[in-house]
C-alpha cells in the first residue's frame, strides 16, 4: 500500500474500474427492494457550479447508502437541454443552439464523471433529442383530442424588438430584459394544458406526501389557492346581462362603492368606442406587467368608463372603472371594490375620490380613516349592512350567498387561484408543437405515424424564430383532407420536457412507446433532490404530468383514476403508488461565499474542476456534506476544504499504518481475534457500534450527513489512542477501520474503495455488507457522567452502570475539579440525572 494519499491516482483507478465493470448499471430485479434516487437534471450551460456539486453529491450519498442496504438502486442522469440561453449564446457566439448545447453536454458529462457519481450512464437522455420529445408530442396529440389541451387567446408580455413572449421575470421596469424595448401586453393565440381539471386532486395529493418538506407543500397549496366565496352578478344599468365578479369576502358586499375591470375586458373595449381618452388609457395598460405579484406594488391607475352597474342586493348604482391592477387572466377580469376593507381598493378610492363605506367592525373600530391599517381587512362583525348587521364572517357570507342565489344574481362558489398552463412559446430552441393548421379542417394534430416533428438544428439565429421563416419546415399537407396547410411554428414551454423526464429514465431505450413495463417497476421515484426554487412550477407540473400519464394508461390499468367529471367534483379513487411521482423530497440549500450566493456577476464563484484537480473529488464531496445540513445554506470555506483534505490523509495513514504493521487479524470478531477484551477496548467497541448506529440513522431516516461525518471523526480520534500492537488491539482496530471505511464510503467512495482493498485483500467494497450493530458491544460496564457545579460543566467521572445514587454523589463531591469550583462552600443539593450528569448546587 502506498504511504501517502494521492487522490488523482486513486480516483482515476476507481472510476476506471466502475466504468469497466458497469458497476452502477440498473437492471430490474424483483428479488430486491428497488430504490430510485434522482437529482434534478442540469441545464447544459457549459460548466458545473458548486450548487451542482452539492446537489449531485447529496443524491449520490443516498444512492450508495441504499445500495449498501441491499436495495436495487437506479440513479440516472440527463440534460434539460432546450431553452432561451442556447439562443442567446448562439447570437453571441455565431453558433447554432444545437452545436452549443451538445458541446456543453460533452464537457459537463466529463465533469460529472470526475465527481465519481454512481450513475447509470446507459440511461442518459437529452430533452432536445427527437427520440425524447417524440413522445412528448405523442402525449400532446392525445391530450388535444381529449380536450385537456386547447387553444385560446391570452394576454402576454410581448417584446416588439425580439418579437417574442417574455416571462414576467424577464420584464424589468417595463422593458425587455435583452432588447430594452418597451414591453406590450398582447392577446395572442396560445395552447393551454388544462391543469385546472386536476386542481382538486393536486391539492388533496399534498396530504399524501409526508416525505416532502412542509414548506414546499404549503407553497403548492397557496399556489393552487382553493378558496370559498361567492359569485356576484351586477346587472348593467342599461341593456341585458350582468357583470360577473368573484369574491372571497361576500360579507363585505354591502360596502362595494364601485367596480373595476381589466383593460382587456369586453366592457372596457365597448366603453372605449368613441372615447379617445379611455382608449389611450387602455393602450397604456397594455404596456404593463401581466404578473399578479406586480399588481400589489405598482401605482394604481384608473379611468371611469361612464357606465354603471346595479348593486344586486340594495339596487344602488355603482360606477364602472378600468383599473390597471385588475388582470383579465384571473377570475372574471373584474372586481367589486370595497375600499374600506381592501388595501388596493382603498388606495384607488383615495386617489380618485371614490366613496369609502365601512361595513365590518374590526379591532380598529367602526371606521376606516386614512392611513390604511391591516386591521381594516380582518374578519369581524357586519355593520351598516342592513339585515346582515351583527353577523360574523361565516354567517354573513352564507346569508348573502343564499340571497344572491334566491335573486338569481350569483351564489356560493369554490374557486382556485391555479390557472391553466400556457405552453406556447414564440421561440426556436424547443419542442415543436405537433399541430397542423388547415384552412378547411382547422387545427389538426400530427398523426402518430408522422411523429416526431423534428426541429431543424442547422440554423442561424437572429431576431425571432428561424423556423417561422423556413417554408421547408412549416409548409405541409393536411393529414385529414390532403390540402395545403402549415405547421405550428411555436414551441413548447421547456417546463414540459422537465415534467416527465424522471419517468423516461425507467424506459430510456423504448422505441415503441413513451413508457413500457419497466416504468411500473421503477416508479415512483423514491428520493428526489433539488433546489427550493423549484417548489412550485417544476414540482407542480411534474405532479400534473404524472397524473396525465397515469390516466393515459401508461402505468397499467390498475393505476387508472376516476373520470374527469368525478375528479372535478373532488372524488378520487383509493390512493395508489402511481398517483404521485416523488415519494420523498429533499430541497438542498444554496452554496454561499462571503454571505451571498455564488455568481459570476459578483465574482465570488469557485471552479469545481479546479477544486477537484487540486484536492480530489472525495475532498470536495466530504467538505460539501460536512459544512452544513443538506437543507440549509452552505458557507464556502477554503479552510474547511483544507480540513477535509487533512482528514482524508489522516484516514489513509491510519489504514496504512495498520496494514503495514503485521499480518491482518483473521477471525469472526475482536474477541476471537484477541481473547478477552480490556475495559478500554470494550469502551472502544462501544464507540464503534454507537457510531454505526448513529451514522446509519443519519443516512437513512434523518438525512443529516454532517452529523454522520462528525460521528466518524470522533471515532477516528478514539482510534488514535489505541496503538499498543497487541492481538486484541489489532482485532478491534481492524473492526473499527473496516466500519469507518464503509460508513464513509457513500461520501468518499474513491478513497474507501482503495482502503477496503487493503483491509480486505481481494474484496470489492461494492459487495461489502453494511456494518451491523453488535448489541452486546453497546452494553457498558461503566458509564460516563458529566459533572456540573451550579449548572456549569466542570468535568466528568466514570462509574459502574449500576452504581447507587449515594455512591455517585460521593464520587462527584470528591472529584478535584468539583472541589476546586466549590471553593470550600458546602453543597446545598446534589442532583443526579441517571445516565447523564451530576449537578452540585452551592
Amino acid at each position: 500500500m502506498q504511504a501517502h494519499y494521492s487522490p488523482a491516482e486513486i480516483e482515476r483507478e476507481a472510476q476506471d474500474y466502475w466504468e469497466k465493470t458497469q458497476a452502477f448499471r440498473a437492471v430490474e430485479d424483483s428479488a430486491k427492494p428497488k430504490y430510485y434516487c434522482l437529482s434534478m437534471f442540469p441545464y447544459p450551460s457549459g460548466k458545473l457550479h458548486m450548487g451542482h456539486v452539492r446537489n449531485y453529491t447529496i443524491g449520490d450519498v443516498l444512492a450508495r447508502f441504499h445500495r449498501f442496504q441491499g436495495c436495487n438502486v437506479m440513479q440516472p442522469m440527463g440534460w434539460d437541454a432546450f431553452g432561451l440561453p442556447a439562443e442567446n449564446a448562439a447570437i453571441q457566439n455565431n453558433v447554432a443552439p444545437a452545436a452549443w448545447t451538445y458541446s456543453n453536454i460533452d464537457y459537463m458529462r466529463g465533469q460529472l464523471k470526475s465527481l465519481g457519481l454512481a450513475v447509470d450512464w446507459n440511461r442518459e437522455l437529452a430533452t432536445c433529442k427527437p427520440d425524447y420529445y417524440r413522445w412528448e408530442q405523442w402525449l400532446f396529440t392525445r391530450l388535444f383530442e381529449k380536450g385537456l389541451i386547447y387553444k385560446k387567446t391570452a394576454p402576454v408580455n410581448w417584446d416588439p424588438v425580439d418579437m417574442t413572449v417574455l416571462a414576467n421575470e424577464q420584464v424589468i421596469d417595463g422593458r425587455g430584459w435583452r432588447s430594452g424595448a418597451l414591453v406590450e401586453k398582447r392577446d395572442i393565440p396560445m395552447y393551454f394544458m388544462k391543469i385546472t381539471a386536476y386542481a382538486e386532486e393536486l391539492l388533496a395529493g399534498l396530504d399524501t406526501l409526508p416525505g416532502w418538506p412542509e414548506q414546499v407543500r404549503a407553497m403548492q397549496k397557496n399556489w393552487i389557492g382553493k378558496s370559498f366565496g361567492a359569485e356576484v352578478h351586477f346587472p348593467h344599468e342599461h341593456g341585458q346581462g350582468a357583470l360577473k365578479v368573484y369574491t372571497t369576502r361576500p360579507d363585505t358586499l354591502m360596502g362595494a362603492t364601485y367596480v373595476a375591470v381589466a383593460a382587456e375586458h369586453p366592457l372596457a373595449t365597448a366603453a372605449a368606442q368613441g372615447n379617445r381618452a379611455l382608449a389611450a388609457f387602455i393602450e397604456e395598460c397594455k404596456h404593463g406587467s401581466v404578473a399578479e405579484a406586480d399588481m400589489a406594488t405598482m401605482e394604481k391607475k384608473g379611468m371611469p368608463t361612464g357606465r354603471f352597474v346595479v348593486h344586486p342586493l340594495n339596487g344602488e348604482k355603482l360606477p364602472v372603472w378600468v383599473a390597471n391592477y385588475v388582470l383579465m387572466g384571473y377570475g372574471e377580469g373584474a372586481v367589486m371594490a370595497v375600499p374600506a376593507h381592501d388595501e388596493r381598493d382603498f388606495a384607488f378610492a383615495a386617489k380618485y375620490g371614490l366613496p369609502v363605506r365601512t361595513v365590518i367592525r374590526t379591532a380598529a373600530g367602526d371606521a376606516t380613516p386614512a392611513p390604511w391599517q391591516d386591521a381594516y381587512a380582518a374578519h369581524g362583525t357586519c355593520i351598516n349592512s342592513g339585515k346582515y348587521d351583527g353577523l360574523d364572517f361565516d354567517q354573513a357570507s352564507a346569508a348573502i350567498a343564499a340571497d344572491l342565489e334566491a335573486e338569481n344574481r350569483g351564489g356560493r362558489r369554490t374557486q382556485f387561484r391555479l390557472r391553466d398552463w400556457g405552453i406556447s412559446r414564440q421561440r426556436y430552441w424547443g419542442c415543436p408543437i405537433p399541430i397542423i393548421h388547415c384552412p378547411t379542417c382547422g387545427d389538426v394534430p400530427v398523426p402518430e405515424k408522422d411523429l416526431p416533428v423534428v426541429l431543424p438544428e442547422d440554423v442561424k439565429i437572429d431576431i425571432g424564430s428561424p423556423i417561422k421563416k423556413m417554408p421547408s419546415f412549416y409548409q405541409t399537407a393536411c393529414p385529414k383532407c390532403g390540402g395545403a396547410a402549415e405547421r405550428e411554428t411555436d414551441t413548447m414551454d421547456t417546463f414540459v420536457e422537465s415534467s416527465w423526464y424522471y419517468a423516461r429514465y425507467a424506459s430510456h431505450d423504448c422505441a415503441t412507446g413513451m413508457l413500457d413495463e419497466r416504468a411500473k417497476y421503477w416508479l415512483p421515484v423514491d428520493q428526489y433532490i433539488g433546489g427550493i426554487e423549484h417548489a412550485i412550477l417544476h414540482l407542480l407540473y411534474a405532479r400534473f404530468f404524472h397524473k396525465l400519464m397515469r390516466d393515459e394508461g401508461l402505468f397499467g390499468k390498475e393505476a387508472l383514476s376516476p373520470t374527469l367529471s368525478q375528479r372535478e367534483r373532488g372524488q378520487s379513487s383509493n390512493p395508489n403508488r402511481f398517483d404521485e411521482p416523488f415519494v420523498r423530497l429533499l430541497t438542498q440549500g444554496m452554496v454561499l461565499k462571503d454571505g451571498t450566493k455564488m455568481s459570476k456577476s459578483k465574482g465570488n464563484t469557485v471552479d469545481p474542476q479546479a477544486l477537484i484537480d487540486q484536492y480530489g473529488a472525495d475532498t470536495a464531496r466530504l467538505f460539501m456534506m460536512f459544512a452544513a445540513p443538506p437543507e440549509q445554506s452552505l458557507e464556502w470555506s477554503d479552510a474547511g476544504v483544507e480540513g477535509a483534505f487533512r482528514f482524508l490523509k489522516r484516514l489513509w495513514k491510519a489504514v496504512h499504518d495498520h496494514v503495514s504493521a503485521s499480518p491482518l487479524p483473521q477471525g469472526e470478531g475482536p474477541g476471537e481475534r484477541g481473547g478477552e477484551l480490556s475495559p478500554q477496548l470494550k469502551a472502544l467497541r462501544f464507540q464503534v457500534h454507537t457510531a454505526i448506529q448513529k451514522v446509519t440513522d443519519d443516512y437513512g431516516r434523518r438525512q443529516q450527513f454532517n452529523t454522520a461525518i462528525a460521528a466518524v471523526m470522533e471515532l477516528m480520534n478514539a482510534l488514535g489512542k489505541a496503538s499498543d500492537g497487541s492481538p486484541a488491539v489489532r482485532g478491534v482496530m481492524q473492526e473499527a477501520l473496516e466500519a469507518v471505511v464503509v460508513l464513509l464510503a457513500p461520501i468518499v467512495p474513491h478513497a474507501c474503495q482503495a482502503l477496503w482493498a487493503e483491509l480486505r485483500p481481494g474484496a470489492n467494497l461494492l459487495d461489502a455488507p453494511w456494518p451491523r450493530v453488535d448489541e452486546a458491544a453497546l452494553v457498558q460496564d461503566e458509564i460516563e457522567l458529566m459533572l456540573q457545579v451550579n449548572g456549569k460543566l466542570r468535568g466528568s467521572i466514570k462509574v459502574a452502570k449500576d452504581a447507587a445514587k449515594e455512591q455517585i454523589e460521593q464520587l462527584a463531591l470528591a472529584n478535584p475539579n468539583v472541589q476546586k469550583f466549590m471553593e470550600g462552600q458546602p453543597a446545598k443539593k446534589v442532583v443526579v440525572v441517571p445516565g447523564r450528569l451530576v449537578n452540585v448546587v452551592i
